[in-house]
């Protein structure tokens, strides 16, 4: 499976909650009016774009729309695909020429910091690269052990102390070791706590004197390890994680797994970090460097680019994988199926909908603030959704129930 399959499936969660809730909230517009702007700007903030980021590219829209004369909302996607594009655009390469490379890699317990940096050996390894790793986080009680359950799987070999040990000591064995073993790529694991960033900082900067002595002017990654499963917390992570350490650029995991992905829009934008690498899947070769038009296409549904990064050279372990992995289903999402309803009684007056309407969105809203289910009044919703007599205000509250509760019920 090629880098665009594997990051167009990864984002499938993702997709359906930004794109395919704006596809729907566009189809309901027969123009483009200053509604269907607010509309989307409330979507995408929904989607953990982040305030900032969706009103930039809300803006981007209206100037595209106006540049070119766009009357037809069925042309808005396009345009979203290319403003999100070229958002992510720039240097999102590793930059590891000289032998040895150095990649530090930071990231707090539990967003997957050491499965990535498996991964992205076993990654480095595939591009024919001969990589060591150093068990550097010598804080956090069984992170030494894990990351050699890693190396193991990755077939490279590592460098560690006892916990407790000095993390600059074990980098410095690290070096030694990958010097005498004409290693390309060093990879240290690093501790990630933040609650005291000066603890980090003194690390982090006694760490970089070890490698700018034993190897100076080697090229040089500091990668930071986010969830994309925790939304704009990952911004805000990032944000005190820059005040702390030099960081390069992010690698963004368990993108598969959660609807959330839309924060690697404003990680760009708002903190001007690149990322260079995305997890979408559990399994040893699902570390993906990131393309930003492969990613702008798969959150959108449409064709692989011309221009999408090349795919990993293909190993014995990537090829045992593939053989594993289900096909990549392409098609666009399945609608919210429902059953069809009652019809609305005959002769209703607009004020007497609109009270009806009201009386059923505050039962909806009732049970949603109780946690309670409310699969069996899906159907009746949706034929509020599609009833074009109701007023704007009472449509945009029909839609704005149907996104909430369709999240509810996935």
């Amino acid at each position: 499976m090629g880098i665009f399959e594997k990051i167009r499936q990864g984002l499938k969660k993702t997709r359906d909650s930004i794109s395919g809730q704006i596809a729907q909230m566009v189809n309901s517009f027969t123009k483009i009016d200053e509604e269907l702007f607010e509309e989307l700007e409330e979507l995408l903030v929904m989607g953990d774009v982040g305030m900032d980021t969706a009103e930039f590219i809300t803006g981007e829209l209206r100037r595209v729309i106006k540049e070119k004369g766009i009357t037809d909302p069925a042309l808005i996607m396009d345009e979203l695909q290319g403003i999100v594009r070229e958002l992510l655009s720039g240097d999102c390469a590793l930059h590891i020429g000289t032998k040895p490379s150095v990649i530090l890699v930071i990231g707090v317990n539990g967003v997957g910091k050491t499965t990535a940096i498996g991964k992205l050996s076993a990654l480095l390894k595939a591009q024919g690269k001969s990589v060591i790793l150093g068990a550097a986080d010598t804080f956090r009680a069984a992170a030494i052990e894990q990351l050699e359950v890693w190396a193991q799987r990755a077939e490279v070999p590592m460098i560690k102390q006892g916990e407790g040990s000095d993390p600059a000591a074990v980098v410095f064995d690290t070096i030694a070791a990958a010097k005498a073993r004409g290693c390309d790529v060093i990879i240290c694991d690093t501790a990630g706590r933040l609650h005291n960033k000066k603890n980090l900082m003194d690390e982090l900067s006694k760490i970089s004197r070890i490698i700018d002595r034993e190897l100076p002017g080697c090229d040089r990654e500091n990668l930071l390890v986010l969830d994309a499963a925790t939304g704009q917390n990952a911004v805000n992570q990032a944000r005190e994680f820059m005040g702390a350490a030099g960081i390069t650029g992010i690698v963004l995991t368990k993108l598969d797994g959660t609807p959330r992905g839309g924060v690697v829009l404003p990680i760009k934008r708002e903190l001007g970090l690149p990322v260079k690498f995305v997890g979408v899947g559990e399994q040893i070769d699902d570390l993906q460097p990131f393309d930003p038009g492969a990613f702008a296409a798969g959150l959108f549904n449409m064709e692989e680019p011309a221009q999408a990064a090349p795919d990993v050279k293909e190993g014995p372990l990537q090829e045992d994988i593939a053989a594993k992995q289900k096909p990549l289903q392409t098609s666009a999402p399945e609608p919210l199926q429902v059953p069809e309803v009652e019809p609305a009684p005959e002769n209703e007056s607009p004020e007497e909908k609109h009270a009806r309407f009201r009386r059923f969105a505050e039962g909806l809203m009732a049970r949603l603030d109780e946690n309670e289910s409310v699969r069996d009044i899906l159907p009746e919703l949706k034929v509020w959704l599609d009833d074009r007599e109701l007023d704007r205000d009472d449509q945009r509250l029909a839609r704005n129930l149907m996104l909430t509760a369709g999240k509810r019920e996935q």
